[in-house]
């Protein structure tokens, strides 16, 4: 039998993974191959960050029963429970006062790392924002002075169609309207 997301699996441009990514919430009943999890975990590792701090751990999870139970850190976190792995995204609290805003932005290019491998990979993957914290804390047992402010869910896409599906029209704003020459 032929594997659905070989295609997709093919090595693609960074062009392209970022002009076909999209958000993948349903996922097939299945694990992912260890190979691809490392490429992802990777990914995340090799992002990035600023002064080179690299101020980020990652929890991975994929016993069924803990990605139910951690589908409840948020009123849209629901797709955590059919994800083969969600990835928690764990930092030093980015809300103390001595925390510069640059956590979050170096957690944000980790994630985009890992989301754009998957996709070059055939996996689908969607970010879940904790709500949450205490139970978010509770099931993933970081040390009280990190935060999970996100999670991300990672699958092959149940509607293998989903990896080569284009682009819905108009679902991005028009480069001339978001891009200022110099000044606003």
């Amino acid at each position: 039998m032929t594997d659905p997301t070989a295609a997709a699996a093919t090595t693609m441009s960074v062009h392209d993974a970022i002009s076909t990514k999209r958000m993948v919430r349903s996922f097939a009943d299945r694990p992912l191959e260890p190979d691809h999890l490392v490429r992802i975990l990777n990914a995340g590792r090799r992002a990035a960050s600023s002064k080179n701090l690299q101020r980020w751990d990652f929890i991975v999870c994929r016993d069924r029963d803990h990605l139910r139970e951690l589908a409840a850190v948020g009123p849209w976190a629901g797709h955590l429970a059919g994800a083969a792995v969600a990835i928690a995204l764990v930092t030093p609290d980015p809300t103390a006062a001595d925390s510069p805003l640059s956590v979050l932005f170096d957690l944000g290019m980790a994630a985009g790392n890992m989301m754009l491998e998957a996709w070059e990979l055939g996996i689908g993957s969607v970010p879940a924002t904790v709500y949450e914290h205490d139970l978010a804390r509770h099931l993933l047992g970081h040390p009280a002075d990190r935060h999970c402010e996100y999670l991300i869910s990672f699958g092959y896409p149940a509607d293998p169609a989903d990896i080569g599906r284009p682009n819905k029209a108009g679902g991005r704003q028009a480069l001339t309207d978001i891009v200022h020459d110099e000044r606003w």
